[in-house]
């Protein structure tokens, strides 16, 4: 994993990223399997539910050190809900999805952080909630300032997007790869970074990016 600026990661090879496993979870339908290829191939199309999990990689620049996301793409639907606990054992991260035009993938995108938090000691893992289909606007059933406080009262960080027009889906990469390797400079003893834009508590500093609409 990749040296910059004086900041390694643990265990990594002279001239590598920092890896980090990031899952993505949500209800079936949501669009994490859109946000993910959207992020990692540019492309948005009609996807069939994914089947148990699918995996994608994506190398990330920020500025002179480089990440590289494993994505792990969990299915939504029900009848999967009990494997798709095991992908979240060694997991750096998380983007918990839910679709703005369905209240209801809204109550179980905070069923999806009871289950890890349960699987996963809190503050461990960097958790982004995201409010998916922002290009359906006016089927809005779910507001920004709901997905909003319930980000803050649970420390993660918040972004809305929209898959279909690639609307603010690298900035929700961009936001979790920052805040991981803040919390990794912290590690190491190191000063946080003033480009992070994040605070410590890992909620946004303001109305940054991380919480944009």
């Amino acid at each position: 994993m990749a040296q910059a600026e004086g900041v390694p990661c643990p265990g990594a090879a002279p001239g590598q990223p920092c890896v980090f496993k990031l899952v993505l979870l949500g209800s079936g339908s949501v669009g994490k399997s859109s946000l993910a290829l959207r992020y990692v191939k540019n492309d948005f199309k009609s996807i069939l539910p994914t089947v148990g999990c699918a995996f994608f990689t994506k190398v990330v620049e920020l500025g002179a050190v480089s990440l590289k996301f494993e994505i792990w793409d969990t299915a939504g639907q029900e009848k999967y809900h009990s494997i798709c606990h095991l992908y979240f054992r060694g997991a750096n991260a998380a983007l918990l999805v839910y679709d703005i035009t369905r209240k209801d993938s809204f109550c179980k995108a905070q069923q999806w952080l009871q289950d890890l938090e349960r699987q996963v000691p809190a503050g461990e893992v960097v958790v982004m909630l995201v409010g998916n289909k922002t290009d359906l606007g006016e089927q809005r059933e779910v507001t920004f300032q709901e997905g909003k406080e319930f980000a803050e009262s649970k420390r993660l960080l918040f972004m809305e997007a929209s898959a279909k027009l690639n609307h603010q889906v690298t900035e929700v990469f961009s936001a979790l790869a920052r805040e991981l390797l803040r919390r990794e400079e912290g590690k190491q003893g190191r000063p946080q970074r003033g480009e992070a834009g994040l605070a410590r508590s890992g909620v946004p500093a303001g109305p940054a990016r991380c919480c944009a609409q």
